[in-house]
């Protein structure tokens, strides 16, 4: 069962999944496609050409423009932002220029951070608050400052990875990691 609060509009065509959650004064526009036990937070906009995986959280004050598609287990953090076209003027249209965001599988988008449009973020990447992503990132890579730079790893748990040579251990769960060719790379997964 959803539960979806007396001010969201939903557009009729919306497609919702089972669970998910739609808090204060949020807008689904009609073609948009959210799937099951997401949560939307208060003043959260969502577009007709996006695509929103399962178990996705998306905090308050975050539009998700036209072109973007965030896979399962995404976390948007507070008023991060995404874009769209990549040259926008008020007095010219480009709706037929948008640029598709990829935000992969298990990412986290910290707040107040800016995606810039046409980029994709890898599975499990951790942008830093306030970053500004210019240019595609790398699966598991920790990106900070504007522009976003890579500062290190993260595990698929959210833990900072220390590499002794090539590879590092989650202190949380125990996963292995493993860096080549200069990406990080899960060698061992736990149960």
């Amino acid at each position: 069962m959803n539960l979806i609060h007396a001010t969201a509009i939903i557009d009729a065509g919306a497609q919702i999944g089972t669970g998910t959650r739609v808090w204060h004064w949020v807008h689904i526009s009609a073609s948009a496609v959210i799937g099951d036990d997401c949560s939307l937070g208060q003043s959260v906009y969502v577009g007709n050409d996006v695509h929103i995986g399962r178990n996705v959280k998306i905090q308050n004050n975050v539009s998700v423009y036209d072109g973007v598609t965030l896979e399962d287990e995404v976390f948007c953090g507070p008023s991060m932002v995404f874009t769209n076209v990549y040259n926008p003027r008020s007095g010219v249209s480009r709706k037929s220029e948008y640029r598709k965001t990829l935000v992969r599988r298990g990412a986290t988008l910290g707040a107040n951070c800016t995606i810039v449009c046409g980029v994709t973020i890898g599975c499990y990447a951790f942008i830093g608050a306030g970053a500004v992503v210019n240019r595609n990132v790398p699966d598991f890579a920790l990106m900070l400052g504007v522009p976003a730079r890579p500062a290190g790893w993260m595990s698929r748990h959210g833990e900072r990875l220390k590499f002794v040579g090539s590879t590092a251990t989650c202190a949380t769960t125990g996963e292995k990691y493993m860096l080549r060719e200069g990406l990080c790379i899960l060698v061992e997964a736990s149960q």
